[in-house]
């Protein structure tokens, strides 16, 4: 079987800016990980067979000096001491468990050191979606001078609107191939000039380097939602900012905040941080409800919100970025990532409604249980984590009142 993944650094720049703050912060910590298909896609037999192939392919990829040369230049707030690991590093098929059920569904789950397994969600999720369509046929229906053509309509228009947008698209790629010619026709579209808005790049380090592009991103909902697990939900975002401010001094300084919803962060978000960070990320909820209270909450610390970044990224299409940014350059300075509108919009194919999200963390190794964790949505219906697990955290702050 060919492998899906071929290079190292195709993958998603915040699980490395992750990886980082992890080593640097929670070195012993131990976490679980488990997949969600939201849509209860059932899938072809022999899916988990061939999938459990792929991810023993993965023990192949090792990081080439090119990528780590780039990464150096392109993310000069990543310390240098993190190459090294990154050079001795190695996946482990032992870390991942796979099966399907009687009726089809797939189950993922993932076991180990943080440092460790924190590298393989984006890798597995574009794994399981491109080899979903290669199983099912539909991969040979993917037209590819199609999918340049929308790209460049979606891009000019985004570029007119005075939008300022990224790749976010690895994680439900229809392939590689979608992925690449996406980032290969938003650069050329963006390089015409003249344009009021700006493609400033992509998430995915590969890809950057191949284009001459930044690679974009921060983090995940994955590092507070581990921390809240180990030290509890009210503080965590506290100490998730001051990790990632020890971590990166400053730089990286957008912050992912609603792992467990507004509230909570809000209290946590003091005048010291709101200057610290040059802004927040809108992953759930309404855009305007969002913002509103972005705004609101930077002026009731005396901050100009105008002069901070909002990145917009909640399944966003080309009608809602402009939309948003619409409304929202009065506010702030909007940005948006725009992922599976690029990458997986293909005549005829139906993209996968799926994640892989972090259940359970321990600090150290040394402990006998884990504590289990959870995603608290802004969108009704898209918590992520055990019931009884989601309601003792809903509880603990007063989710809601």
């Amino acid at each position: 079987m060919k492998p899906i993944i071929t290079h190292f650094t195709d993958d998603d720049l915040y699980k490395f800016t992750m990886c980082c703050a992890v080593i640097d912060n929670f070195p012993r910590a131990r976490v679980r990980y488990a997949f969600t298909d939201r849509d209860g896609t059932v899938y072809p037999a022999g899916f988990a067979e061939r999938l459990t192939e792929q991810i023993a392919l993965l023990e192949e990829l090792v990081i080439t000096d090119e990528e780590i040369d780039f990464m150096k230049r392109s993310c000069p707030y990543i310390p240098h001491w993190f190459y090294n690991y990154l050079k001795g590093y190695r996946f482990n098929r032992r870390w991942v468990s796979v099966r399907q059920d009687d009726e089809g569904h797939l189950h993922v789950d993932f076991k180990g050191s943080w440092a460790d397994t924190i590298l393989l969600e984006v890798k597995v999720l574009a794994i399981i979606s491109e080899l979903y369509y290669r199983m099912t046929g539909q991969a040979a229906t993917l037209d590819y001078a199609e999918c340049y053509r929308r790209t460049c309509l979606k891009a000019e228009r985004l570029l007119e609107a005075g939008c300022v947008f990224s790749d976010f698209g690895t994680r439900r790629r229809a392939s590689f191939e979608a992925e690449d010619t996406v980032v290969r026709a938003l650069k050329e579209c963006s390089e015409a000039g003249g344009w009021d808005g700006r493609f400033v790049g992509t998430s995915n380090v590969y890809l950057a380097m191949k284009y001459g592009l930044t690679p974009v991103g921060t983090m995940a909902h994955e590092f507070v939602a581990a921390i809240g697990g180990m030290y509890g939900p009210q503080m965590a975002n506290h100490l998730a900012m001051e990790c990632w401010r020890a971590t990166f001094r400053g730089a990286l300084g957008t912050y992912l905040y609603d792992t467990f919803g507004w509230e909570i962060f809000s209290l946590n978000f003091s005048e010291d941080f709101a200057n610290l960070f040059k802004g927040l990320r809108v992953d759930s909820g309404d855009n305007r409800e969002q913002l509103r209270k972005i705004v609101d909450k930077y002026r009731s610390l005396g901050i100009d919100p105008r002069t901070k970044q909002v990145i917009f990224s909640n399944a966003l299409d080309t009608d809602r970025a402009i939309e948003i940014q619409r409304f929202a350059r009065e506010y702030c300075q909007p940005s948006f990532g725009i992922g599976t509108h690029f990458t997986n919009d293909f005549e005829g194919i139906r993209p996968l409604n799926i994640v892989i999200k972090l259940t359970a963390a321990k600090i150290t190794e040394a402990w006998p249980f884990y504590n289990d964790t959870c995603k608290l949505s802004e969108d009704d219906g898209k918590h992520t984590g055990k019931p009884e697990v989601i309601a003792r955290f809903q509880e603990a702050i007063n989710w809601k009142v």
